[in-house]
């Protein structure tokens, strides 16, 4: 399966447009995310897009510092292509990204954890202490 796809960090490659779509119209967690915002989240972060032809199926992205710390974020295997194993195939690329090898991870989910699991994610400890601010915008 892995010689058909192309993983690349070339932001340049990204359906922006389709990226945009899915989040804000289809995804739990982004609803009504402005376009202005997902372009910004891009520029600002570590991008995947996954590829076939030249045709997006697949983009995640990872907001780190690429020494200590990673956030995993916007994981979205376009639904045309759902179910070929797109997504642990972009989560292996991910996690073998030769910059995020000293990082901890994060990440928020609330129906994947089984796709997660399978790269050693597990629940955070309940005693970590997190703390959040909204955005005032």
């Amino acid at each position: 399966m892995q010689n058909q796809y192309v993983i690349s960090t070339d932001k340049s490659l990204l359906n922006v447009t389709a990226i945009h779509d899915f989040l804000s119209n289809r995804s739990y967690w982004a609803k009504g995310r402005s376009r202005a915002t997902v372009q910004t989240a891009i520029d600002h972060s570590l991008c995947f897009g996954l590829y076939l032809n030249g045709e997006q199926l697949a983009f995640t992205r990872v907001v780190t510092d690429c020494a200590v710390f990673a956030y995993l974020m916007d994981v979205v295997v376009f639904e045309p292509y759902r179910g070929q194993g797109l997504g642990k195939l972009l989560l292996a690329e991910v996690l073998a990204h030769p910059q995020l090898q000293s990082v901890n991870w994060l990440l928020r989910t609330l129906d994947a954890q089984s796709l997660y699991e399978h790269f050693g994610f597990k629940p955070a400890p309940t005693d970590m202490a997190y703390m959040s601010k909204a955005a005032l915008a």
